[in-house]
């Protein structure tokens, strides 16, 4: 697989002022941990999950679940400020996963994460996904060790949010539009929100899916599986 470029907040969009003389990087103890993180779990394949609150997320991680469950081990880290259920909402489906509850702040840091892994057993675990808080700012500046940035943009969000949001955009390898079953009622348009997208992140790839309905879940499937495929290519022949 590509290598993605590390850390994520070392990443600004276009027109970001850059401090050449800042001697302290706020950051940088996040980033830390991140490359702990990513080095402590090299062997699984870690993909976090961006996006607005009511984006379907938890939808998508649940029929996710579902699918590639005879395929793939999977597991998830779930981020919410202040209760359990999406954990909950995992295990009812059968998925392994842990909630991490933030306590009101709007984004999952590192070190979290890295508290976390004490409490999940991730034995086989082929995928790990982080469930972010919904939130498009925030998270975007922390690098939780993961391989892969997905960011999810709902149809009833509107197609602006790649400019409005850019270094969301620009750290993410993918971009899922979700609720795609609402297209034909809503006016948003996946063209517009992948040209915006690619103007920030020419590398972004695209898709559009709808968890209720199934439109786009095979190849979001087989997009995940062929991740999983390149990470264990690449530490065979690390």
């Amino acid at each position: 697989m590509s290598t993605p470029k590390y850390p994520k907040s070392n990443q600004m969009p276009v027109g970001s002022v850059q401090c050449d003389n800042t001697t302290l990087n706020l950051l940088k103890a996040n980033d830390f941990v991140a490359k702990a993180i990513r080095e402590k779990l090299s062997d699984v394949l870690v993909i976090n999950v961006c996006s607005s609150p009511g984006s379907g997320k938890t939808t998508l991680m649940q029929e996710t679940g579902k699918r590639l469950s005879e395929k793939l081990n999977l597991a998830v880290l779930v981020g919410d400020p202040e209760t359990d259920r999406d954990a909950i909402r995992m295990k009812e489906v059968g998925i392994n996963a842990l909630q991490i509850v933030t306590g009101g702040m709007c984004h999952i840091e590192a070190q979290m994460i890295l508290q976390a892994l004490d409490h999940i057993d991730l034995t086989g675990v082929d995928l790990l996904f982080i469930e972010n808080v919904g939130n498009l700012v925030c998270p975007a500046a922390f690098d939780l060790g993961e391989d892969i940035r997905v960011t999810v943009l709902a149809a009833t969000e509107g197609d602006d949010k790649p400019k409005k949001y850019p270094r969301m955009f620009l750290t993410s390898e993918l971009l899922v539009v979700s609720k795609a079953d609402l297209l034909p009622y809503v006016p948003f348009s996946v063209e517009a929100a992948a040209q915006d997208a690619r103007e920030v992140n020419p590398a972004i790839d695209v898709m559009a899916i709808s968890s209720l309905k199934g439109d786009g879940m095979d190849e979001w499937c087989n997009w995940l599986l062929a991740k999983v495929q390149e990470k264990k290519a690449s530490l065979e022949t690390a």
